[in-house]
């Protein structure tokens, strides 16, 4: 015989807008040793392009609340470093997203 299979139930429309936490690089590791959780953060991606000035930056999220700062790899600071913000589950997917194709920056807001 076939093994169950349990179905998954679709988001209901409350939970939708319920945070979630995303673990976000942010390129500049200094700039995320000055955040505390609590703070408020706009995040930014700038494609590799934008860094060479041919490109166009853009805001990934706006106002995400910054959940934890895990402690940083010291031997490799070129590698940026590691924020948890707390945003709705489509902000996450799209924070993951630009994290892979371009380099993350914050702004405190």
């Amino acid at each position: 015989p076939e093994p169950a299979v349990a179905a998954v139930p679709a988001p209901r429309a409350s939970g939708a807008a319920r945070p979630v936490s995303a673990p976000v690089r942010i390129a500049d590791a200094a700039t995320v040793r000055l955040l505390r959780p609590g703070d408020r953060v706009d995040v930014i991606a700038a494609p590799p392009t934008a860094l060479g000035g041919s490109g166009a930056a853009r805001v990934v999220a706006r106002g995400a609340r910054v959940k934890a700062v895990p402690p940083g790899d010291a031997a490799r600071p070129d590698a940026g470093a590691l924020v948890v913000l707390s945003v709705p589950r489509s902000t996450a997917a799209a924070l993951a997203g630009a994290g892979v194709t371009s380099s993350l920056a914050v702004v405190l807001c």
